[in-house]
């Protein structure tokens, strides 16, 4: 490769511009936030694994008093357990987070978000060389957990009607005893599975974007999901307020 002309940049570098002002130390994640996705990435990774197990049992036990296909079932439920507390925890914070963790973030309503979903298609596409920076979630980012947040709750709805269907009777099963009436329980146990995979897709997709626009970004976004901070520059701050007003 020939060196670069006197003032031309590397692609990596052409697309990273220096804040017009100093960056600001941004509380964005509150910790219900942070929490929650940690236990929603450890349960999918427990629940993908246990699961994949149950439907078809790729360890041999050694054992002929060992039963290991209860003790996968039972670590599943437990996972099943701590996924459906952090996707509440989660829902709750839609209603009481700050802006960027709110509803309202999320659920493209303004045209000005529109917008920014085909700025991002464009860049992801290759077809955009500038990337719009944000101070929460970008448009697209934002509409594709929104999906992924459906997928979950499919998966929670499905996943407690099998586990009625199983055990019987108990404190919420008439919340789902009358589904398998409306969907066959195979159809259901598939459409469970299926879904497993939908966030494996996501997963990998997820962290190649987070760590592509942190770098591109160079506000902390990465670190920020453990801290909660990221910075960000004074005049993109103002900017964001006045799009939130």
């Amino acid at each position: 490769m020939g060196s670069l002309a006197p003032g031309e940049h590397a692609w990596s570098e052409a697309h990273r511009p220096y804040p017009l002002t100093l960056p600001v130390r941004t509380y964005v994640w509150e910790l219900p936030v942070r929490v929650s996705h940690w236990f929603i990435v450890l349960s999918i990774g427990v629940l993908g694994f246990t699961g994949y197990y149950m439907h078809d049992p790729f360890i041999v036990a050694k054992s002929s008093t060992s039963f290991l296909m209860a003790r996968m079932r039972f670590v599943h439920e437990v996972a099943a357990a701590v996924f459906i507390s952090a996707f509440i925890l989660r829902m709750y914070w839609f209603f009481v987070g700050n802006d960027w963790s709110n509803w309202r973030s999320f659920w493209p309503i303004k045209k000005r978000q529109w917008r920014g979903m085909g700025h991002m298609v464009a860049y992801y596409s290759f077809l955009r060389k500038d990337l719009v920076h944000h101070v929460g979630h970008n448009a697209l980012a934002a509409v594709t957990y929104l999906l992924m947040f459906t997928f979950m709750l499919i998966e929670i709805i499905t996943g407690l009607t099998l586990y009625t269907h199983v055990r019987g009777p108990w404190l919420l099963g008439w919340l789902f005893r009358w589904i398998p009436g409306v969907i066959d329980i195979q159809y259901l146990r598939l459409i469970h599975f299926c879904v497993m995979f939908t966030f494996f897709a996501f997963v990998i997709h997820h962290v190649y974007s987070a760590v592509l626009v942190s770098w591109e970004e160079r506000n902390g976004l990465i670190e920020s999901i453990f801290t909660g901070y990221k910075f960000i520059p004074r005049h993109e701050l103002q900017e964001d307020a006045r799009q939130v007003k």
